[in-house]
């Protein structure tokens, strides 16, 4: 991290109270959700969801919120920002940030729609569906958008999920705007498929003139570029920004530069419990490394370690201190 900076990244994202459940696929189909993806759901629709739960565990989440939270456990300083409405899921929201150690200070909302909230599947294949309300989520604005915490961060980080609205994408472009007269590091991931299914132009605009690193997995780089070779999408890729991290599950990760491509594989883990959160924090380790000038094969491997230790816990906020993965 440059020196005089009070942050390695800020994060743009949505804050969002998960609510967990071990399930099967009759479920899933009796509930017309995809598995093994994200389905945006209305207030009324999430709170039917819901209420046909079985036993559940409710924890903090949003993509890059889990991401920050996973480089606070590291040894990062991180901060983020969000829009969450001062009820009962924004107080658990706020704890559980405040409780890692992530700086949270983006005003909350007394009126509007509630705190998000993510229904998620998981079945007995590890595999994680998901229900999503976005709530106060679609409220965040240029207004929240702190100029200096992006100017005291080495890197700021922004997921694509946030692009469904128009105020949180001009948020983002503002956000992008100060990162790049301030000449910091501008991160982004295109969250899920059906996210760059909807975004397909702009993300591959938005990548070509303003991304600096990109996180992607296999099928949203496939999604990207409309093809079922991930070679193929790769060799697209390649080039157009200056580094691309893309995750392959069991088979570790590929780190994509102008010049090189280079596979980074990953242990295999004695038990898989849950892969939410998987994608999250492999992006934990890398900006980990990344914002400490590692190599980029080393950053790789530390996010292969995270992705490992996460998929062994349910839920996307490890219970274990990841400090000890650094070694």
């Amino acid at each position: 991290m440059p020196s005089g900076l009070i942050f390695d990244v800020t994060g743009i994202g949505n804050a969002i109270v998960d609510v967990l459940c071990f399930t099967d696929d009759t479920v899933i189909a009796k509930h017309e959700l995809i598995k093994g993806s994200m389905k945006l759901v209305d207030e009324a629709r999430a709170e039917a969801l819901y209420k046909k739960m079985g036993q559940a565990t409710e924890c903090s989440g949003g993509s890059v919120a889990n991401t920050l939270a996973g480089m606070a456990s590291l040894g990062s300083k991180t901060a983020f920002i969000g829009k969450v409405k001062n009820d009962q899921l924004g107080s658990i929201f706020i704890h559980d940030l405040h409780a890692v150690g992530v700086h949270f200070s983006t005003p909350l909302m007394e009126r509007g729609p509630s705190t998000a909230s993510c229904l998620v599947y998981v079945t007995p294949d590890a595999q994680r569906t998901m229900a999503t309300y976005i709530g106060a989520c679609s409220r965040v604005s240029e207004a929240d958008i702190d100029e200096q915490l992006i100017d005291n961060s080495a890197v700021v980080y922004v997921e694509g999920y946030l692009w469904d609205t128009p105020s949180a994408k001009a948020a983002i472009r503002k956000a992008i705007d100060l990162a790049k007269k301030s000449k910091r590091k501008i991160a982004f991931t295109l969250s899920d498929t059906f996210c760059v299914d909807r975004h397909r132009a702009e993300f591959m605009e938005l990548i070509k003139n303003n991304i600096d690193i990109l996180f992607a997995n296999e099928a949203e780089l496939k999604s990207l570029y409309q093809s079922d070779d991930v070679e193929a999408a790769l060799k697209e890729l390649k080039g157009i920004c200056p580094i691309a991290a893309v995750t392959r599950s069991e088979r570790g990760s590929i780190v994509l530069t102008p010049d090189k491509k280079e596979a980074v594989p990953t242990q295999p883990v004695a038990r898989v419990v849950d892969t939410t959160g998987a994608g999250d924090l492999y992006a934990a380790g890398f900006l980990f490394g990344l914002t400490r000038n590692w190599e980029l094969k080393a950053c790789a491997a530390l996010g292969n370690r995270c992705a490992g230790e996460i998929i062994t816990q349910l839920g996307a906020r490890s219970m274990r201190p990841l400090k000890d993965l650094v070694a």
